[in-house]
């Protein structure tokens, strides 16, 4: 090691770290900075009685702590903790000093920890590991130091529309866990839990555990038809309005349309000439848009379709009508009037491919038609699990839920939190 020589140009870095003073600062053979400090508090309090005592015993063992780093070279801080005698114990035992900026065992300083979980954010724990050369296990140490595995409803004065959703671990499997996530009236989504299952009383379980202050404040529930959820919000949270998703509902009808699309290509590539049918091929796409985002080609063989097949041209108005209801500034009564009205020509037209679109609009009407009251969707709720897939991805899977609540609330959190945290 060497000492910065005085003959050299130098800047002066603040070390941010409070009631310390510096003895000396030293250069390693590989270029890290070494720098000696010791404390300026002259008391501790008591191991035993917990009372502030002042009188010096000893300095403990050099302890060396990894801080930020500086000019991108490795930065460790080196210290002798003091240690004091208590007057007061009978045994009068002795009690290390605890300094604010790490904690007792750690091999970093609170603000190296931050630095790290910063560096973290849509990051892998393995990458962080390589670029910083601190162990994996140490990484994963920081993280439970500072990233709890459930929410801390301390954190909220409120929560205005929450979303329910669920996601595969495993792709292909059908292991299903459910997503509870927030957006509040900022805009600003957080992640509220990650739960084993989706089965409808391990969502009850989780609504009976928010704070009554909380459940007043909650509005809207944005969520798919799926029995286990809105079941367990109207059981738990009965002045919630419960929201059905608009675009697990367009995804529903149109499924309902493109299936019949699927039966008649099939029938058609049967029933016609090679050249014939080459007349319709690449149907699929131009039948899924909307008729004014169609290109003149698209048009043309969406034309050529439809006179083979009038039934699928019907299909095809009766979804078109579908969109346009949900894209009217209508009230709720409204709303359901016209999808009422919708509903009975479909009926009356004979239309059979409807028909599973027609019993879930029957089973969830209320919460269908609550999309009109404010336009609440799942908009966010979709967000998080695109942020999900792309996290599972970086990680090669993660499938502990602690784990992967950790990563979304850092992933989410993390440079306002870490950014406002004092160290």
């Amino acid at each position: 090691m060497k000492k910065f020589e005085e003959n050299k140009s130098l800047i002066s870095i603040p070390l941010d770290i409070p009631d310390v003073r510096v003895l000396k600062t030293e250069v390693t053979s590989t270029g890290d900075f070494r720098i000696t400090v010791e404390s300026t508090l002259g008391s501790a309090i008591c191991r035993k009685c917990g009372r502030e005592i002042t009188e010096f015993h000893c300095l403990d063992r050099l302890i060396t702590l990894r801080h930020l780093p500086i000019f991108d070279r490795k930065v460790f801080i080196c210290l002798r903790p003091k240690r004091f005698r208590c007057p007061y114990c009978s045994d009068k035992p002795t009690t290390t000093q605890r300094l604010p900026w790490y904690e007792m065992g750690s091999s970093q300083t609170n603000a190296f920890e931050q630095y790290l979980l910063l560096r973290l954010v849509n990051s892998t724990i393995e990458d962080v590991s390589r670029k910083e050369q601190v162990g994996y296990e140490a990484v994963c140490g920081v993280i439970d130091r500072w990233i709890s595995q459930e929410v801390s409803w301390g954190e909220y004065e409120s929560i205005e529309v929450v979303g329910l959703d669920e996601v595969a671990l495993k792709k292909g499997h059908r292991d299903f866990v459910a997503i509870v996530t927030a957006r509040s009236t900022q805009g600003s989504i957080c992640i509220l839990a990650v739960l084993k299952d989706r089965k409808k009383e391990t969502i009850k379980q989780f609504l009976q555990g928010i704070p009554a202050r909380l459940k007043k404040t909650i509005e809207t529930v944005c969520t798919d038809m799926y029995d286990g959820f809105i079941n367990a919000v109207k059981e738990e949270i009965p002045t919630a309005r419960v929201v059905a998703d608009r675009f697990h509902i367009a995804k529903k009808y149109g499924e309902c349309a493109d299936n019949l699309r699927k039966a008649e290509v099939r029938r058609l590539k049967k029933e016609l000439s090679e050249e014939e049918y080459n007349q319709i091929k690449g149907a699929m796409w131009p039948f899924r848009k909307k008729e004014e985002e169609l290109e003149e080609e698209e048009a043309k063989v969406l034309k050529r379709l439809f006179e083979r097949s009038p039934s699928l041209q019907q299909a095809y108005k009766k979804r078109e009508e579908l969109t346009a209801i949900f894209e009217q500034d209508l009230t709720k009564e409204e709303a359901r009037e016209k999808l009422e009205q919708w509903q009975e020509e479909v009926v009356e037209s004979g239309m059979k491919c409807f028909e599973p679109f027609i019993t879930m609009l029957e089973n969830w009407k209320d919460e269908i038609t609550n999309y009109f009251v404010r336009r609440e969707t799942s908009g966010f709720v979709e967000g998080i699990n695109n942020k999900i897939k792309v996290l599972k991805r970086r990680c090669y899977g993660i499938f502990n839920i602690g784990h992967l609540f950790q990563r979304l609330y850092l992933d989410l959190e993390g440079y306002r939190l870490l950014r406002e945290t004092p160290t």
